[in-house]
């Protein structure tokens, strides 16, 4: 079950991730997983170069391997990425072992102390481990989910969802990828418009 906005006891029950950023600015963090793509990421990075607004990028690393280019252009435009494991994997269904195995696959090529479980579904002795490696992993989850990935709502609904419930601090969810298109391309312009007439201004984690 997933909430458009994370609800403050689940925030508190797991203060060990980050689910917003504590800010009186009119500011916003948007963030897109599952690529890069392409044509969807390139697309992206595009709108966002218009509002002149930075975003954070969580990268499965298997898409990483597949197009190093675009990769390359998200951190040539100067936006954060962060590691969604090699093969975006579902945290409840394996051992932290093979979970967090799958976390350094991706961190062979994705250089981010950012980390963003997939679906985010995590056990708790996974996340535990991958805050003490070396390398001090942060569990990046959110504050607004624009529910871009599912079919069963509209593209005004899935805006709607981000509009109604965004605030300045907000960790907002979307997703570029082929399954959240058709939404994510009437929706992230509705966003970015809409919070830019507010005074809003968007930057990277």
């Amino acid at each position: 079950m997933y909430f458009p906005k994370t609800p403050k006891w689940i925030k508190l029950l797991f203060h060990n991730y980050i689910w917003d950023i504590k800010t009186e600015k009119n500011i916003l963090y948007l963030t897109f997983d599952d690529g890069p793509h392409p044509a969807i990421t390139q697309w992206v990075l595009n709108l966002l170069d218009q509002y002149n607004a930075k975003a954070t990028f969580f990268c499965i690393g298997d898409n990483v391997a597949k197009y190093p280019q675009m990769y390359q252009a998200i951190i040539h435009k100067g936006h954060s990425i962060g590691n969604h494991t090699y093969h975006h994997i579902k945290g409840w269904k394996h051992t932290a072992k093979v979970y967090v195995k799958n976390v350094l696959q991706a961190a062979e090529i994705i250089d981010s102390k950012l980390f963003r479980p997939p679906y985010g579904k995590i056990k708790c002795k996974q996340a535990r481990t991958l805050r003490n490696l070396d390398s001090h992993f942060k569990i990046i989850m959110w504050d607004v989910l624009s529910y871009d990935f599912d079919k069963n709502i509209s593209s005004e609904q899935c805006s709607n969802m981000v509009i109604k419930n965004a605030k300045a601090g907000s960790i907002v969810v979307f997703h570029d990828s082929e399954k959240a298109f058709n939404h994510l391309q009437h929706a992230l312009p509705m966003v970015l418009e809409y919070f830019s007439k507010k005074g809003f201004t968007f930057e990277r984690l």
